[in-house]
């Protein structure tokens, strides 16, 4: 058996500097994604994250077993955007909230063994009733401003006021894509204040289109 992979420690997309901001580049991934909307501490978001993780658990022992490339499980992503971004930072309103609830895939998974891992977890007597929901999808977001915040959800307002209103216009950037949180800290296991997010935030140059 090799050695199990842990993406956290060989991804760069999974390491933020704390106290500012870095403009990295990223590569087009693939990810288990489920979407929703509204509060991410309602049950509608918790069925949600509950249909992701035994499609990923199913697929990483599949890829232990069948191509002896075993793996950690990636750390719960997930991408947010409103009709109105103020709902984010000043108002707050996360009853405005669309999102993705994503996991990444190894880029050694192709499709059929995507679909045999929904299957099997499908199968389970117990099964998730969103596992249907789940899809294999692509993103791409190329220039990404990104930093780590420490602390509650809640606290990131500030944080996100500055990235969207000082620092990306003061670097003549744009936002373009979908705001990305990647989820260092377990919030069952961590206290608030000892949370650990990546935010992320898709960017392109001010003057094109």
């Amino acid at each position: 058996m090799t050695e199990k992979i842990d993406f956290k420690r060989t991804l760069a997309s999974y390491r933020a500097p704390r106290g500012r901001f870095e403009i990295i580049d990223l590569p087009e991934r693939r990810y288990l994604m489920i979407d929703g909307h509204g509060d991410p501490n309602s049950e509608v978001a918790a069925d949600a994250i509950a249909a992701l993780y035994p499609v990923a658990y199913a697929m990483k022992f599949a890829s232990a077993r069948e191509l002896d490339r075993d793996y950690v499980v990636p750390p719960l992503e997930a991408l947010w955007w409103a009709d109105d971004m103020d709902s984010f930072t000043s108002a707050r309103d996360k009853s405005q909230w669309d999102w993705t609830m994503m996991l990444l895939m190894p880029d050694w998974i192709d499709e059929q063994r995507f679909a045999a891992a929904v299957s099997a977890a499908s199968a389970k007597k117990d099964a998730a009733a969103r596992i249907g929901d789940v899809r294999c999808e692509s993103l791409t977001e190329g220039r990404c401003v990104q930093t780590l915040h420490i602390g509650s959800y809640d606290d990131e307002t500030d944080t996100l006021a500055e990235l969207h209103e000082r620092f990306i216009p003061g670097q003549e950037l744009r936002m373009t894509g979908r705001h990305h949180e990647v989820y260092l800290g377990d919030p069952r296991r961590t206290a608030p204040e000892k949370l650990r997010t990546i935010l992320r935030q898709p960017v392109a140059d001010a003057g094109t289109a």
